[in-house]
């Protein structure tokens, strides 16, 4: 199991799941990688110092932080924009 930061943290597991599909021993097939929360999403992006900058701010123009989300109106959490970002990044890879 892996633990971001929060606030749009952006984790290169490229290593991690290189690491688990060769302790497999499996030659051929395909690895499917699941987040099992609903404020975390996969994806495959180059972790570059630029490219991560810029999907962050991409992520703040498309779904601020600092707008009302009706999610916080009924629980109070504040995290709003994260289940919103994480539903559009999706929760799984093939």
């Amino acid at each position: 199991s892996l633990q971001s930061k929060g606030e749009c943290d952006i984790i290169d597991i490229t290593p991690q799941v290189e690491e688990r599909v060769a302790e497999t021993n499996i030659k051929n097939g395909i690895a499917t990688l699941f987040v099992a929360g609903s404020t975390a999403g996969v994806t495959t992006i180059e972790f570059e110092s630029g490219l991560l900058s810029d999907f962050k701010g991409m992520w703040e123009r498309s779904v601020p932080q600092n707008i009302p989300y009706d999610h916080d109106r009924r629980w109070g959490d504040g995290n709003g924009y994260s289940h919103v970002r994480a539903s559009l990044l999706g929760a799984s890879l093939v």
